[in-house]
């Protein structure tokens, strides 16, 4: 078994309710990219729980960060949800079938909670397909080189309109 990361995604979220289904969504879309959505159901339980874990711990009036985390490596998919408050005493690990999971304290600095399940038969990390995307635009506007559009095509504007009013 290899212990090389394949491929990491995580979303950063402040430990407020609607976290909860920000994190459904985060793996609801994660899991489509890397081709996985037959854990989806089983995943988003999962981390859902861990993160409804960390809402229920936390002071709404003054709500610190946490970190959810989808991890490929080897033959397993690692859901991680970080922390910036301590572990206290009675914590434990959450228990699954087929699972491992754990917690890890980085003392005053938070705590790591993960539950980690293996691959669907026959997959593993590196025969995941990934999703491909084209190096990133500069976030410096690009320059039109003094083109001026004075007049609008009537049958693109036909086109923007009529799948508008489809959606």
């Amino acid at each position: 078994m290899t212990t090389h990361t394949a491929q990491v995604d995580d979303l950063r979220l402040v430990a407020l309710p609607n976290a909860v289904n920000c994190t459904a969504l985060f793996v609801r879309f994660t899991l489509r990219e890397w081709s996985l959505s037959m854990l989806r159901d089983r995943v988003e339980r999962m981390a859902c729980d861990l993160v409804s874990a960390v809402v229920e711990d936390a002071n709404p009036a003054s709500p610190h960060f946490l970190t959810v985390r989808l991890r490929l490596r080897g033959e397993h998919l690692s859901v991680e949800v970080e922390d910036d408050e301590p572990m206290r005493p009675h914590a434990k690990a959450p228990a699954y079938s087929d699972t491992r999971s754990g917690i890890e304290s980085y003392g005053a600095r938070g705590k790591m909670v993960w539950c980690e399940l293996a691959l669907p038969g026959g997959v593993n990390a590196t025969s995941v397909t990934l999703p491909r995307r084209d190096g990133r635009r500069s976030v410096v506007p690009e320059s039109v080189h003094d083109e001026v559009y004075t007049q609008n095509d009537p049958e693109i504007l036909g086109r923007i309109l009529s799948g508008l009013t489809r959606g």
